[in-house]
């Protein structure tokens, strides 16, 4: 094992800098399994975390990066042994906890799930966060929420992680989903992942009437703001929305009118807290109901050397799918 290795590292001291440094096993934080961290992702978080957008890192120096995928070197915790493959997602990474975006990684077993064994280190990543919140948002709508044929399911941010993962695994469940991307350049991408329609998120964007005209059975927003009040303002009586994201903006300017009058349920949907086995069921769900072979047009391959300068285009919102960092280069 070699004694040092790369990180992408924040600090604050009089200003806020992120930069890549090399680190030893004695930067990391204590933990009982120790993982040669082989891929991680580029998150939207991620992009606040990099640049200083939002207060993401809590502690300083830390290395970036909310999740990761590798292979266990040491451990001392029962339930993993060297060679298991192993994915970390949320817990704290990158906000309290050291993150994905160095070669080595020392965390608390209880925080790790085993990557499934139909899954690679590179597809776990290729899912990372983004998908496995996708996953998480589809289980949150399918209970007590819309069966497939009860209507279309409106998927906002459908070009970002979120929404790629999302619309692939709704459509391959047989719900009829729509798209909305203010990118009209990937409407032929986000069809072939199995989308019915798309609509422009400008219909969505603006401030819109309390209530409106029904038209979603459920909605798995990805944006906040004008766009989910606007989707819950046209869900349709018993609908269920679900949020797990604020790409538009953390606020929610609406009222209550579609949840004394229609029924409306709104769900949150957060994938940095959620229970293991909450998560287990996820990423078992996700080895047996994702489409394995829609992940190379899913994702991209983003070296680690790049992540610094690339962090800005997610926020800017001009990144499709999902980044899978390498971290060997």
């Amino acid at each position: 094992m070699s004694d040092s290795f790369n990180a992408l590292v924040a600090r604050k001291d009089d200003s806020y800098a992120c930069a890549y440094e090399t680190l030893t096993l004695d930067d990391l934080d204590a933990g009982d399994v120790t993982v040669a961290v082989e891929y991680s992702t580029l998150n939207f978080k991620d992009g606040l975390a990099i640049s200083g957008a939002a207060p993401i890192a809590q502690r300083h120096p830390l290395v970036l990066g909310i999740d990761y995928a590798g292979t266990v070197l040491e451990s001392t915790h029962a339930g993993f042994t060297a060679g298991d493959r192993v994915v970390m997602n949320g817990y704290g990474a990158s906000e309290y906890l050291h993150g994905g975006y160095a070669e080595r990684a020392r965390v608390s077993g209880d925080l790790l799930v085993k990557v499934p064994e139909s899954i690679s280190n590179a597809q776990a990543m290729a899912i990372g966060t983004a998908g496995y919140t996708a996953m998480l948002s589809v289980m949150a709508l399918q209970k007590n929420g819309p069966a497939p044929g009860d209507g279309p399911i409106l998927v906002t941010g459908a070009a970002g992680g979120v929404g790629t993962v999302a619309i692939s695994l709704l459509a391959d469940l047989g719900y009829e989903v729509i798209g909305s991307t203010g990118r009209a350049q990937e409407s032929e991408f986000l069809l072939g992942l199995g989308a019915t329609g798309i609509l422009d998120r400008a219909e969505l964007s603006d401030k819109g009437k309390p209530l409106q005209k029904e038209r979603w059975a459920g909605v798995i927003d990805c944006v906040g703001s004008h766009t989910l009040a606007n989707a819950i303002a046209q869900t349709r009586y018993d609908g269920v929305v679900t949020a797990c994201g604020l790409a538009q903006g953390a606020d929610l300017p609406s009222t209550v009118m579609p949840f004394i009058l229609r029924n409306v349920r709104l769900q949150g949907v957060d994938s940095v807290q959620a229970p293991m086995s909450r998560r287990l069921t996820a990423w078992d769900r996700l080895a047996k109901e994702l489409d394995l072979s829609k992940l190379e047009a899913l994702s991209f391959d983003l070296p680690f050397s790049e992540v610094l300068s690339r962090a800005p285009e997610i926020l800017a919102g001009n990144i499709r799918g999902r980044a899978v960092v390498d971290l060997s280069h």
